[in-house]
């Protein structure tokens, strides 16, 4: 569920909000509120970052975050908390000890009801807008990830439903069975 202010929210005001669980981010001056994830959320968020820190991370290609880690967007004053970062070696200076200040490589969102909207319209417009190379949207639903090529200016995603390659510019360090990332029904279906 998104709460939205009136007054123009910055990434620094949300960094004040409450440590309750939630994550709050400041996108084009409002707020947004996501509740915790669901259990089948969180599988899914497990196994694609065991996946990304092997294909990625264990090579030495750069490093792999998950939520709750903050992106900052410093000439904006905007600033959210994608499930999955990855952050090359190539722009290892956007580490910080706060979080990372600037755009990852990549940045995954794990729908949910209350997000999907949120995640297919306005992360995308700020995703595209701040510099993020690739932006993937996963659906548990439908078990699939469609693909964001931003840095090459993909006006449509890829969608992937059995195997996904990983491509991240020049890199292109093997493929993710989706099999493996999503998980038989769980109980809170």
């Amino acid at each position: 569920m998104d709460t939205m202010s009136t007054t123009r929210i910055t990434w620094q005001d949300a960094q004040l909000m409450p440590e309750d669980g939630k994550r709050y981010e400041a996108i084009d001056g409002e707020l947004y509120v996501t509740p915790a994830p669901v259990l089948r959320h969180q599988w899914i968020s497990a196994n694609l970052e065991a996946a990304l820190r092997r294909l990625l991370m264990e090579p030495g290609h750069g490093w792999v975050f998950d939520a709750p880690v903050g992106v900052e967007f410093p000439e904006t004053e905007e600033g959210v908390q994608p499930d999955i970062i990855f952050v090359s070696k190539a722009r290892s200076e956007r580490l910080v000890k706060e979080g990372i200040r600037g755009a990852p490589d990549l940045a995954v969102e794990i729908l949910s009801p209350g997000t999907a909207k949120r995640d297919r319209t306005v992360k995308l417009k700020l995703y595209r807008r701040q510099g993020v190379a690739q932006y993937w949207i996963v659906d548990p639903d439908a078990n699939s990830v469609d693909v964001w090529d931003l840095a090459g200016g993909a006006v449509e995603p890829q969608t992937h439903t059995a195997s996904l390659p990983l491509r991240l510019g020049d890199l292109a360090p093997g493929e993710i069975e989706l099999a493996e990332i999503f998980p038989p029904e769980l109980p809170d279906r």
